[in-house]
């Protein structure tokens, strides 16, 4: 018997969305499309850098980064929905609950940082395009890559390890996923210096991804009013689809790592989550490519080589 309930402590569910089957269908068939052309478009933009020499440079570098932290974000997610939404509920380890919460925050974290270090490829390579080679060479590229990692993995991995051995006072997790406030919720002891470090680490994170992103854009705005007409609006145009990213991760992250003080309803919360989970991950490979001349005609290439085969 002792062992019996053991098991089930160690079991969680996640109750997913409320609403009838057809709504569920409907919903498990638009996810499972997003799912798969988000997986099919991150990773043709990881083979195009790959594989064409003329994106070997440390923009497009940061770029297939951007994509394995986007694919490894959706997946962490969207599979144990899908289940959910054709089960009602899904059961999930602890230790499993765990490791989907700590892949799903440290890639959302190690975005917004990377992020933040292609706003300062895009400041150097428009302020200084004589010498950004000689800056931006392979050994800064990766070490801006690896701080891109360690502080998040560092950061997060302590809590974490913390809340797996605390116990918990129920099984059932009001959420389609092992999102951090729904978890709280179940913890029997004091935990607010874990709430306290959470909130902490994630206003140190997005104040400065912030304001790094921010002074590098001044910058780039006060280099391009300095250019003649015919460059600016090329210029403007490399950066456009950069920002559009910045906006999607940065809104996102305010609304769902940092909470504002009023309650809203927990299914809006999941709403929210669900669509910030997708966003930037869907859309990720389509801003880069529609906006970029130079992948698009690699794309190109490559598509007219396969036909030859």
């Amino acid at each position: 018997m002792e062992e019996t309930n053991r098991t089930i402590l160690d079991q969680l569910v996640l109750t997913g969305f409320p609403g009838s089957t057809l709504l569920h269908i409907i919903v498990f068939i638009v996810l499972l499309l997003v799912y798969i052309v988000t997986l099919a478009g991150n990773i043709t933009i990881i083979i195009i850098v790959c594989t064409d020499y003329r994106l070997h440079s440390p923009m497009y570098l940061f770029l297939v980064c951007l994509s394995c932290f986007e694919i490894l974000a959706i997946s962490s997610v969207v599979p144990k929905v899908l289940v959910i939404l054709i089960n009602r509920r899904a059961a999930i380890s602890k230790f499993g609950c765990m490791a989907q919460s700590y892949v799903y925050y440290f890639t959302s974290t190690s975005d917004l940082l990377l992020l933040t270090v292609m706003s300062i490829d895009r400041c150097i390579a428009i302020c200084f395009p004589l010498r950004y080679s000689s800056i931006m060479i392979n050994n800064i590229c990766f070490s801006l890559i690896i701080g891109c990692l360690v502080p998040p993995f560092f950061t997060l991995l302590y809590p974490t390890m913390v809340i797996a051995n605390l116990p918990f006072c129920g099984h059932v997790l009001n959420h389609f996923f092992c999102e951090s406030a729904a978890m709280f919720k179940l913890i029997c002891v004091d935990i607010t210096l874990i709430k306290l470090n959470t909130i902490l680490s994630s206003i140190i994170i997005l104040i400065g991804c912030l304001t790094i992103t921010t002074v590098s854009y001044i910058i780039i705005v006060a280099t391009v009013i300095r250019m003649p007409d015919t460059g600016r609006k090329k210029t403007f145009s490399t950066c456009l689809s950069h920002l559009t990213m910045l906006t999607i991760c940065f809104g996102s992250a305010i609304f769902v790592l940092i909470r504002p003080p009023k309650e809203y309803p927990i299914e809006t919360e999941k709403v929210v989550n669900l669509v910030s989970t997708v966003m930037a991950p869907l859309l990720n490979p389509f801003v880069y490519t529609l906006r970029n001349q130079k992948v698009k005609e690699c794309i190109q290439d490559a598509v007219k080589r396969v036909r030859l085969l």
